[in-house]
């Protein structure tokens, strides 16, 4: 009896000791296979895209009329001027502080340069090179783009005369929203507002180094040199907005009717993000892990746009657990991917997460103002992630248990990309130029008068409330966007839906890069 208890007991306790093993061993395998293979889900047999293919031709043309907004919004001594209506301006710019600040864009339909969105203008024009640049070059387009980005570049390396110093702001919008002239002709003063120590602006320094260290990429071939320079001054802005942190809305309160921000936080990672792409330097990945609970709201989908990089963030650090083998000690970047899966599933209609915030056509709204910025920024972001699954053979994503294939999510982004075009309850285009039918009354300055009218500050603004249409078109502008019941007002006095901006152009034509044609993300973007 007692050696017969004895026995049960040494059994059960060696049953006990090899489930115990059983179990060790399971979580072993288990974080193991999540170091060796980052993604969760496991590629499966289906095909990987090739090299880019057919062209289609609807989004092609788009994509060239997309491009040639920026040569409408350039500042300085045009060279190579393709806008017959455009001509020198601005050329004093920069000249209280005896600095060059003559090129950069225009913002919109006025003559302010804002550099907190003409840097996230610059950073998604370097991340649609980047990621579609075969994409672009099969339809001639790669080198209008670099460009233009190198226009924009060229421009911050001047702004950003010392390491704690960046100038972020050319003209005052009181002055100049109280005329109505093209830049060719204005005289108005033009004075600067600039970043530094004792003024910090984490934001506008944060994303102006992510928009030089993802144009340090797009150079990195083609000019080692000015790559090198843009990196130089992209990890010196980085340092500044971390070391010296401060909004810049805050401490410069003027700035807020137009480009208030609501956070620096998702622009540190934002550049951080940028900046590893750049330099592979593990501080810099390290940084995202260490402050991604701190700034990224993880599990918390959000919309990209100039005042929040979340979203991008996500899905730029999504990318390196596709396609990035070594990244032991990274684990705070599932985070990031499962907050970027999350907001995927926000974007698909027939997921259990959709979002409501869509008119009755189908267009992902969020906003009165400028509606068509997160739309296209979604799409945007669908059509990426959606390479990035397809290029990694991972065909599918969950959604609240709810399977959908990669391909739908490209198909909710051409979704997008033809309501811009014209397939909405409006039957209109609004890209100016495209289709037959888009606005003639854009709110802008430059193609609302004359090339060869002479006009003062307030001499303009007969043309400005004129009926006819804008005697100078122009072409590729992507205007605000309807209304959330669908109604447009073509009208120049209605900047709220009518008005273009440089930086829902860079979305557009990384909407549009995406979609030219089909072929794999590239595996690294160095």
């Amino acid at each position: 009896m007692g050696e017969k208890s004895k026995s049960r007991g040494w059994c059960g306790w060696f049953i006990a000791i090899i489930v115990l093993a059983a179990v060790v061993l399971a979580v072993v395998y288990t974080v193991r296979s999540r170091l060796k293979k980052p993604d969760e889900d496991k590629p499966d047999d289906g095909p990987v895209p090739g090299p880019p293919g057919a062209i289609d031709k609807k989004y092609a043309d788009a994509l060239k009329l997309a491009l040639q907004f920026f040569d409408i919004q350039k500042s300085g001594k045009l060279e190579n001027n393709k806008i017959p209506w455009r001509g020198d301006s601005g050329l004093d710019d920069g000249s209280d502080a005896k600095l060059d600040l003559s090129q950069g864009l225009y913002d919109a339909g006025d003559h302010i340069k804002f550099g907190f969105p003409m840097a996230f203008t610059a950073t998604v024009l370097s991340w649609s090179i980047l990621e579609y640049g075969d994409q672009m070059d099969a339809v001639n387009q790669l080198d209008p783009a670099k460009e233009t980005l190198r226009w924009t570049t060229d421009f911050f390396i001047k702004a950003h005369p010392s390491d704690n110093v960046l100038y972020i702001q050319v003209g005052d919008p009181k002055i100049d929203h109280k005329c109505w002239e093209r830049p060719e002709t204005m005289t108005e003063k033009r004075p600067l507002i600039k970043i530094d120590a004792e003024t910090p602006g984490t934001e506008v320094a944060a994303e102006t180094a992510a928009a030089m260290a993802s144009a340090s990429l797009v150079f990195k071939q083609s000019d080692p040199q000015y790559s090198a320079t843009l990196l130089k001054h992209a990890k010196q802005l980085f340092d500044f907005a971390d070391s010296k942190r401060g909004s810049y809305s805050v401490n410069i309160p003027e700035v807020q009717t137009y480009y208030n921000s609501t956070g620096f936080g998702d622009e540190l990672l934002w550049a951080a993000s940028w900046l590893y792409h750049a330099t592979e330097d593990k501080a810099y990945l390290d940084y995202v892990t260490k402050h991604g609970k701190e700034y990224a709201s993880f599990g918390n989908p959000t919309w990209f746009s100039w005042d929040n990089k979340l979203a991008g963030t996500q899905v730029l650090l999504s990318r390196l657990l596709f396609f990035k083998k070594d990244l032991s000690g990274s684990k705070g970047l599932f985070s990031y991917r499962d907050t970027a899966k999350a907001v995927m599933c926000g974007l698909l209609p027939n997921s259990p997460t959709a979002t409501k915030s869509r008119t009755r056509g189908g267009l992902v709204a969020v906003s009165e103002w400028n509606s068509l910025q997160q739309s296209v920024s979604a799409a945007f972001l669908a059509s990426l992630f959606s390479d990035y699954m397809l290029t990694s053979r991972i065909h599918k994503i969950s959604c609240d248990g709810k399977i959908f294939k990669a391909t739908e999510l490209r198909d909710f982004a051409k979704s997008q990309a033809d309501y811009v075009l014209g397939k909405n309850p409006m039957g209109m285009s609004f890209v100016v130029g495209y289709g037959d039918k888009y606005p003639e009354f854009v709110h802008h300055r430059g193609a609302s008068i004359p090339a060869d009218a002479t006009t003062g500050c307030l001499e303009g603004f007969k043309y400005f409330n004129s009926t006819e249409p804008n005697p100078n078109v122009a072409y590729g502008a992507l205007v605000g966007g309807p209304f959330f019941n669908e109604t447009f007002r073509d009208i120049r006095d209605n900047p709220q839906q009518n008005e273009p901006t440089t930086y829902n152009n860079a979305l557009l034509v990384a909407l549009l890069s995406s979609l030219v044609t089909t072929s794999s993300a590239l595996q690294s973007l160095n």
